[in-house]
């Protein structure tokens, strides 16, 4: 009965194993997918990178003023969703958004009020890690991309079309920043 047992532990334990490595692997082409959609978009004058504990920011649109949002300010922006891929920034790629003029006459929707700025406080938030690392420290005006691994992201867990371990890239509209 001992044997068994423990074959079966063992085996649980290879699976377990196994798996993470998988994910792990996962994470890395994402890692490599992103290092490549930077180094690209850096020979674009005036794009810069900013990365930030498993996030990068890609900076396309410098913005204004000095501030920069603090990981308590608050933030007001447009913003549309992507699903890392080798061609992250498609239309077929693209999950969600808050931006009519990217929704464009593809996406129809009951509820106009779907296309508002958000608004949001950046520690309050309901945040995944990789968009809150991403968003702190952008100014007002700024147009950017933040990309992460699925490792900062949902996880091993599906969120609604999103599947489990994406890696993601937000384009952001910042319309304004506060830290008061």
């Amino acid at each position: 009965m001992i044997p068994r047992l423990l074959i079966s532990l063992l085996a649980i334990t290879a699976c377990l194993s196994c798996t993470k490595q998988q994910v792990q692997a996962s994470y890395d082409k994402q890692e490599t997918m992103i290092d490549n959609f930077v180094t690209a978009q850096l020979k674009n004058e005036g794009t810069y990178a900013v990365y930030n504990k498993g996030s990068v920011r890609l900076v396309t649109v410098k913005g204004e003023g000095t501030d920069s949002l603090a990981t308590d300010g608050v933030v007001s922006y447009y913003y549309a969703l992507y699903r890392l891929t080798s061609s992250p920034i498609s239309s077929s790629n693209l999950i969600s958004t808050n931006n009519a003029e990217i929704a464009g006459s593809s996406w129809t929707l009951s509820d106009e009020n779907a296309f508002e700025i958000i608004t949001a406080k950046l520690d309050e938030a309901d945040y995944v890690e990789g968009l809150r690392n991403g968003l702190a420290g952008v100014r007002d005006g700024q147009e950017c991309y933040i990309l992460f691994s699925g490792k900062y992201g949902f996880g091993d867990r599906i969120h609604g079309t999103i599947p489990a371990n994406s890696g993601l890239v937000y384009h952001i509209w910042v319309s304004s920043i506060s830290n008061e």
